[in-house]
């Protein structure tokens, strides 16, 4: 079931994210960066600051017996929402869960009237990046600095930078 996450969300969240995205453990789904990046995704200080913004919104996914396995962080800018830290514990990848999460994040954009959906994607992530475009995304061309001298988005062994991904959305209009 996908719901909004709660303040009671973020211990299992924190632990949800770090494992799908860096360490041994991550290394068993296929969405891994333990190759790009050293140290943590998040930590609970930033999840509890995520909830505490207006704008935001994080989805969460759990199963029927309230196991946390997935979880996506949708903002709202504009027009646009941007959705990132996609995630689904490494043990129940390969599944549709990302897909449910996705649909869901479209779900929100449109009920607020959001006419795009935009991420940023390491441009070496290519099975990520085929992913998404599956769903309908597209590389705009555009990219963004990685905040490399910020560890709390993680410690890179390369250099990086975000390449920007977006979708177009089309707002049911009322006759």
């Amino acid at each position: 079931m996908i719901s909004p996450a709660t303040a009671a969300d973020v211990p299992a969240l924190n632990q949800l994210v770090n494992s799908a995205y860096r360490g041994d453990s991550s290394r068993r789904g296929w969405t891994t960066e333990a190759d790009l990046l050293d140290g943590i995704r998040t930590d609970e200080a930033a999840l509890h600051q995520m909830l505490q913004t207006p704008a935001v919104t994080l989805l969460k996914y759990k199963t029927a017996d309230e196991q946390l396995i997935g979880c996506v962080y949708l903002e709202k800018k504009g027009d646009a929402l941007y959705l990132g830290m996609l995630t689904v514990s490494p043990d129940a990848q390969t599944k549709g869960l990302g897909k449910q999460l996705m649909a869901a994040a479209e779900a929100l954009a449109l009920a607020q009237q959001c006419h795009r959906i935009t991420m940023t994607v390491l441009p070496m992530r290519h099975e990520l990046i085929a992913f998404y475009e599956r769903r309908g995304y597209h590389k705009t061309g555009q990219t963004e600095p990685f905040p490399h001298d910020n560890p709390r988005f993680g410690l890179p062994k390369q250099p990086l930078e975000f390449m920007v991904m977006e979708k177009e959305l089309v707002i049911a209009t009322r006759a």
